[in-house]
């Protein structure tokens, strides 16, 4: 068995988790990553070996309540629990998976009808929250149904003809928001204080329209829909979300404190916050605060010391000071939950560590609004509903007003981000400036001007996420599969296919490479040294084996591709590998 099994198994028994989960588990994912290293037969296969492990990976990527290592959860430490909806009726397999697997089945203790009705903190142990049909998970730590993965996700289902999964991922979402209150970051219980970016509607549409292709039609589904995403909907556009005055809205995670994930999972990562913002003031921002006991403002979490000595220059014992004790604000924790809530975990994009996250009217957030405001456009006028239709398009029209007013910056021709509590434009470059290209709000001249701008962005291996190096997976050097598929549909969008076929080829063409190298795919790639080597320094440290999203853009990315460009790659996975960075 390998090491790492090993360890996992170990750590297993001492958690007091049935080992054979545990192993299941962690075989599967060896296996995905095994069944595509290279044979000699496969030598020359061109691009067979990396389509057929994609293939292969939805199956092995795939949970449902009957299998007992969907309960699994590597980020926390306790004895697996799988938790239903109050009054909810147990399934007999669910049942089932109770004897067979060692795991308690709990009712949560009341019905949630919105996120922040409920304090996860008194729900103990954590757990896994039901759904009704199997789902994908990313992969690794992610053992379970994200938010805005399963986007990208069910993108690369469809393109393979998994309609069926992929609508019951949809009809996942619909479940949680009518028994959990929204779409959630994951059906974990932790995680029952924030949602994710909204991709609901993009996704309900394309598998909507792929069921159509196959001659299928459902009006009750389609009702289903309107209402379930009105609802999701509407969380967005009411306090707390809303940014300030601005008319547009913001992330904002319900919870309070260090989230229970980041605390078992990310080693020492809030030490290394809270020394960062003791040796640079000029940024802390209020975020740390000595521990007196008279605190002007409300803290959380562990307290932490930085002592001050004499630098040694002999072998005497150096003179210290008395080390004072620190916390991390209330306020900060706020940020960094909020900033899970995006996905974009961790970055400086909204001040060092996300800790101003919530401060922020981000353009990602607002063009998916955008864009969820013309899907329930779409799908009111399949209803028959034409005053609803108009009402949607009106909201469409003035948030696109909006975000011209407070996200587009005109001097440098990029789409930012807006603090309105200092009532400034970012001047953080960041990736999801291709969002609103993406969304179909951009003018033509804006869209002009942003493609002007990628020789900021663009590297060997395609878009990283940032022009800052900070240390933080979403940041440079980083390039993620997901967003790379937005960018570039984006460019598609505007007609700037020539600048799409480009970047796609320098992603492809890496993820292939390393592939050949490795024999698998991750979640996230250096587009700068075109490796998948990840020294972060900061959040989970990790680069997760799998992975759904990658999975996808590799397929989605490809199918844009044209002939000649496909070809060309196909020639080169049959060429010696480069020497390694």
């Amino acid at each position: 068995m390998d090491n790492y099994c090993l360890k996992m198994l170990r750590r297993r028994v001492r958690s007091h988790i049935r080992p054979v989960v545990a192993v299941t588990l962690c075989l599967a994912g060896l296996n995905q990553a095994r069944a595509a290293e290279p044979t000699a037969a496969s030598q020359n296969a061109g691009l067979k070996p990396i389509l057929q492990y994609i293939s292969s990976a939805w199956d092995t990527l795939t949970r449902s309540m009957s299998e007992c290592q969907s309960i699994v959860d590597p980020k926390i430490k306790a004895a697996p629990v799988l938790y239903v909806p109050a009054n909810f009726t147990v399934p007999a397999a669910v049942q089932k998976l109770s004897s067979q697997c060692n795991v308690r089945i709990e009712h949560l203790p009341m019905e949630i009808h919105h996120l922040g009705e409920i304090d996860t903190t008194k729900i103990q142990p954590h757990g896994l929250l039901y759904l009704e049909n199997k789902y994908v998970v990313p992969g690794g730590r992610f053992n379970e149904m994200y938010g805005w993965d399963s986007y990208f996700i069910i993108r690369g289902l469809l393109r393979e003809g998994r309609v069926e999964l992929a609508r019951g991922m949809v009809d996942n979402f619909f479940f949680e928001i009518e028994h959990y209150g929204a779409m959630l970051n994951a059906n974990r219980t932790y995680y029952l204080t924030r949602s994710q970016p909204p991709f609901l509607s993009s996704m309900f549409v394309d598998v909507h329209e792929a069921m159509q292709k196959e001659g299928h039609t459902d009006p009750v589904w389609l009702a289903r829909a309107y209402a379930d995403l009105e609802k999701d909907y509407s969380m967005w556009t009411r306090d707390p979300h809303l940014a300030g005055q601005t008319g547009l809205s913001r992330y904002y995670d319900f919870g309070e404190g260090p989230p229970a994930e980041a605390l078992q999972d990310e080693s020492g990562f809030y030490r290394k916050v809270a020394t960062y913002f003791l040796l640079h003031p000029a940024q802390a921002d209020d975020y740390v605060v000595e521990s007196k006991g008279d605190h002007i403002q409300p803290v959380a979490g562990a307290s932490y010391s930085l002592q001050v000595c004499d630098a040694p220059s002999t072998m005497a014992r150096p003179e210290c000071e008395h080390p004072p004790e620190f916390k991390l604000s209330a306020d900060y924790y706020k940020g960094d939950r909020s900033m899970r809530e995006s996905g974009f975990d961790v970055s400086f994009r909204f001040g060092a560590f996300g800790s101003a996250t919530h401060h922020y009217a981000p353009v990602c957030l607002n063009s998916l609004l955008y864009k969820t405001e013309k899907d329930l456009e779409q799908i009111s006028r399949l209803l028959g509903h034409g005053a609803e239709a108009e009402k949607w398009g009106k909201r469409a029209e003035e948030r696109k007003k909006l975000i011209s007013r407070y996200l587009w910056d005109n001097e440098h021709g990029l789409f930012v981000d807006f603090n309105f509590q200092n009532e400034q434009k970012s001047s953080y470059r960041y990736a999801t400036m291709f969002y609103p290209l993406w969304a179909g709000l951009a003018t033509p001249e804006q869209a002009k001007r942003v493609v002007g701008n990628l020789k900021l962005f663009e590297r060997p291996g395609g878009l990283p996420m940032s022009t800052e190096e900070t240390g933080a997976q979403w940041d440079l050097p980083y390039g993620w599969g997901n967003i790379e598929m937005l960018a570039v549909g984006g460019l598609r969008r505007y007609g700037y296919n020539a600048d799409a076929d480009r970047i796609s080829y320098e992603f492809l063409s890496m993820v292939a490479e390393n592939f050949r190298r490795d024999g698998n795919i991750r979640e996230k790639y250096n587009v700068v040294t075109r490796s998948s080597e990840a020294h972060v320094e900061l959040g989970y440290q990790m680069n997760v084996v799998g992975f759904g999203w990658t999975n996808a853009a590799f397929l989605e990315l490809l199918q844009g591709l044209p002939k000649e460009m496909v070809e060309r790659l196909d020639k080169e996975q049959n060429e010696p590998l480069p020497q390694a960075k």
